[in-house]
């Protein structure tokens, strides 16, 4: 790591040639070093602006995920510029342009794209401005310092794995039934630009392909490739469209029974059930709802599951990634680095980002309770009405 630009005007206003020497050496620290590692100086938080750019509002996830970054590093401290670019990608970059030029020390970045950040990110790193990756990963740059995320592929594993449940082919515990198919599903995916929804597939498919394989689960659309999955930019819009066209080429007049949706994100859930309920699902199709996976426990998926609409959700805790988003502008603030739990794993394409991976949970009616209120994430009213406050 090159040196911190906070280190170099603190070299600079000390005149010391043993603590220039001292901060150099810090480039040799490896992943695990910890706040501080390879220094024995740092800078005080209130000297340290951080910026922090976030994809969307759109989303009340990333309110949320800005809202917990914000205020985490305003409490130790740090002076904190945060951004929401509303999915559009020259908004980003000209957000991060700017938090760059009003003298950013640290980079906080959860991309709308990953790969159309290379400008901004070189600009940074000419300024030794460290970077850190929010839970998407930045593609195709060797300008990316360090990665926060949760175990993504394991994400997938859990979506595919609560729709086995909900399908009644595994038990509670994730062992085999004796029920039998064939069970229709149809597949959606994220969008392509965000590299988590390559690993949620993954992790989803991996779970799913010995039951596709024998037939006890069938796509009757075909549509079994992420490419024909995909939903640009996660829209809830475009998600009930194609559900829609779905519908009518493959299950019209509900002849054909659909049994279950694998969806990877709870807006394209909500997208789906509003398509699957304009269909007759629920209502006139005796069968009732298929069984939805979703991700994210956004609040208005949150009541659905309480009501026995959308089957489950996967939930991130937002305050444990802001955490570990903090914990890494300490370390960097320290002249260190921060721990690493996964060197290998997140390829960007131009080097394995050093990492670190939280786990995540599976929600559904029965631990709504206990996951989300319990943990003080919602109230017991939030997840009546379906909003939070």
């Amino acid at each position: 790591m090159a040196w911190n630009n906070w280190a170099r005007k603190a070299a600079a206003t000390l005149g010391s040639v043993a603590l220039v020497t001292t901060l150099a050496a810090c480039g040799g620290s490896g992943a695990g070093g910890g706040a501080g590692a390879g220094s024995g100086e740092s800078t005080a938080p209130e000297d340290i602006q951080v910026g922090v750019a976030m994809p969307t509002e759109t989303s009340e996830r990333w309110i949320a995920d800005g809202d917990a970054v914000k205020s985490q590093l305003e409490e130790a401290g740090y002076s904190v510029d945060l951004q929401f670019a509303n999915d559009d990608i020259p908004t980003q970059q000209q957000q991060i342009d700017q938090m760059i030029t009003k003298g950013a020390d640290i980079l906080v970045v959860a991309s709308i794209d990953g790969t159309a950040l290379s400008n901004q990110l070189q600009a940074a790193a000419d300024q030794d401005i460290p970077i850190i990756s929010y839970d998407r990963l930045i593609n195709g740059t060797e300008n990316v310092d360090f990665y926060v995320t949760f175990d993504n592929y394991n994400v997938g594993v859990q979506q595919a794995t609560s729709l086995l449940t909900g399908l009644g082919l595994l038990d509670a515990d994730g062992n085999k039934t004796d029920k039998k198919g064939p069970l229709n599903i149809e597949l959606f995916a994220g969008s392509l630009d965000d590299n988590n929804a390559h690993f949620f597939w993954k992790g989803a498919i991996d779970t799913l392909q010995p039951y596709l394989d024998d037939k006890t689960l069938v796509v009757k659309s075909g549509q079994t490739k992420i490419e024909q999955a995909a939903t640009l930019r996660w829209s809830q819009e475009e998600a009930q469209s194609r559900m829609e066209d779905l519908l009518t080429a493959h299950y019209a007049g509900g002849k054909t029974q659909l049994d279950g949706v694998l969806s990877p994100f709870d807006g394209i859930s909500r997208g789906v059930i509003t398509a699957l309920s304009n269909a007759g699902y629920g209502k006139d199709i005796k069968a009732g709802l298929p069984v939805v996976s979703g991700q994210d426990a956004e609040i208005a998926s949150v009541k659905l599951i309480d009501d026995g609409v959308q089957y489950s959700t996967i939930f991130k805790d937002t305050r444990k990634l802001a955490s570990q988003a903090v914990d890494a502008v300490k370390a960097y603030a320290g002249g260190g680095e921060p721990t690493a739990n996964d060197t290998e794993s997140y390829n960007n394409g131009v080097k394995a980002v050093p990492s670190f991976l939280l786990e995540s949970d599976i929600v559904i009616a029965d631990n709504i309770q206990k996951l989300l209120v319990d943990s003080g994430y919602y109230t017991a009213d939030e997840v009546k009405s379906g909003q939070s406050k």
